[in-house]
């Protein structure tokens, strides 16, 4: 069973008991939090509004029920871990909807478009960037969770073409599941990948696990299906066109403002035959960036290219450490050796097998179940990631670095962690990933978080950044996305939204388009 509140399901989480128990650790190891747990406020104790609109006609589709408005009423970053933790259920949608079909979105649009309701399209709600979360709506008569999850076959597969057509509700396990029978897989793992859906990677534009190559969602959609409240939105399947501006580019990253995405025919690859990962430590992180630099602009394209600083880097090896791997349909030992003959060139030593990787890929991929862990604890722990061109990177790490530090510092009265990888990389730039770590007064972990944020922001932004590399814009990054949005591209953005959505009710807010 979901949790009401942070990640993951009940069963996976740890109990109070085993909190208290770890607790000394992690305290001991990062020098601040408190050993003894908070508990969380039971979801029949939460603080829900009382639903504005009933279900009306929708019928089966629709749940008002508590837990089915809480578990729908905030993403996952950590200004909505905490509020959950607290029971903070203000931005409750009215009613949740399940669809069965494209038939049931359809009627679901219409019903609300009659009745003035907002709709927030929602895959798994793994948004860190408050893209599921109705905030600010109260001109609408009621606001609509619409939840996908039913919608979640592969429809159809063309192995001739390498391609599936796919639902949106899908999940990542279950994708992976039917496609396994065809020997075929998208080769696309967020980190989020247990929860999310491909409706959610297409609307945010998501980034998978794999370092380079196809890595964003763009890189393996085919063709787009959606619903709009005006009819429905479909591109033709085609390798590629030279026909005009691609509807395909406009739905990648609307975030549910401009239709709600049903399904998408996907690029589908075999199972890879080889794998091989290594290890290599730097002497520092700017010899770590100039190998990878390196690697990638001599052509190389290695699946897992991640460079870890020395304060994330599991073991007592306190230097950066790049987890480098290659996978494919045929033996790419070649390319590996190439690659790792450009590490050992930067300085870089390559270590034995099993030397922190699988720690760290551990850690990783356990990481949102510990955040909701440092909460009880006190301790603020969230993320922030950008790109940048090579040319830039090194200034924005220091400069993000140090704002960073400073503004836990003050704000905190504690020195904090502050913690930066490489996750994707390109030939002509890369993208940092910074976690932030630092103790927080209860009541003011959401007021500390913002200043921060908007710190790191503006620092970013400066330091010839984007406001996010993959975590999507929503409601929580509008602010910096309209500083680098072109003007005249934002009005054509108003102007598709007024075409496909004259009510405004599809996710208003999100992209700074709000009702109009």
């Amino acid at each position: 069973m979901r949790k009401h509140w942070g990640w993951g399901d009940v069963d996976r989480s740890l109990s109070t008991d085993q909190i208290r128990q770890a607790a000394p650790g992690i305290v001991e190891y990062l020098g601040f939090g408190r050993v003894e747990p908070e508990p969380a406020v039971p979801l029949e104790a939460a603080s829900l509004p009382t639903p504005r609109l009933g279900a009306g006609q929708l019928g089966e589709l629709a749940d008002v029920s508590d837990h089915a408005r809480a578990t729908h009423a905030l993403g996952k970053a950590y200004r909505d871990i905490i509020r959950g933790f607290r029971g903070d259920f203000a931005s409750a949608p009215d009613i949740v909807a399940f669809p069965h079909r494209e038939a049931d979105v359809e009627r679901i649009l219409e019903w609300c478009w009659h009745r003035n309701v907002a709709v927030i399209p929602y895959g798994g709600g793994t948004s860190v960037v408050g893209g599921v979360e109705g905030r600010d709506l109260d001109r609408f008569e009621a606001v609509l969770s619409l939840d996908l999850r039913r919608m979640d076959h592969v429809l159809e597969v063309d192995p001739a073409s390498r391609a599936a057509r796919i639902q949106a509700g899908a999940a990542g396990p279950r994708i992976e599941e039917q496609l396994r029978t065809h020997g075929l897989t998208t080769r696309f793992f967020p980190q989020s990948f247990e929860f999310s859906t491909l409706g959610g990677w297409v609307a945010t534009r998501a980034g998978g696990h794999y370092a380079s190559g196809p890595t964003h969602i763009d890189d393996v959609v085919e063709s787009i299906r959606a619903v709009t409240p005006v009819g429905v939105w479909e591109s033709r399947r085609l390798p590629a066109s030279g026909a005009g501006p691609s509807p395909d580019r406009l739905l990648l990253g609307s975030e549910g403002s401009l239709g709600v995405i049903t399904e998408a025919w996907m690029r589908v690859v075999p199972r890879p035959q080889f794998k091989h990962s290594v290890t290599v430590r730097f002497p520092d992180f700017a010899r770590g960036c100039d190998a990878i630099r390196a690697v990638l602009q001599a052509g190389l394209m290695p699946s897992n290219c991640r460079l870890i600083d020395g304060d994330e880097a599991p073991g007592p090896d306190d230097r950066p450490m790049l987890v480098l791997g290659f996978e494919g349909g045929v033996d790419m030992s070649g390319q590996l050796e190439a690659a790792l003959a450009v590490c050992t060139a930067a300085g870089g030593v390559v270590q034995a097998a099993g030397s922190g990787e699988q720690q760290w890929r551990d850690a990783f991929l356990q990481a949102p179940y510990l955040r909701d862990t440092l909460v009880s604890l006190g301790i603020l722990a969230e993320t922030f990631e950008t790109a940048v061109t090579w040319d830039r990177l090194e200034s924005l790490i220091d400069t993000v670095r140090h704002e960073a530090m400073d503004a836990v510092a003050e704000l905190c009265g504690h020195p904090g962690r502050i913690t930066c990888r490489l996750t994707h990389v390109y030939s002509d730039g890369a993208a940092p990933y910074f976690t932030v770590l630092a103790p927080v007064p209860p009541g003011e972990e959401i007021a500390i978080w913002d200043a921060i944020k908007r710190r790191v922001s503006e620092a970013l932004i400066a330091s010839g950044g984007t406001i996010t590399h993959h975590h999507a814009v929503g409601r929580d990054h509008v602010h910096w996305y309209t500083e680098q949005l072109p003007e005249v591209f934002a009005q054509a953005l108003v102007g598709a939204k007024s075409a496909v959505d004259p009510a405004g009710i599809l996710n208003p807010g999100v992209l700074g388009l709000g009702w109009r």
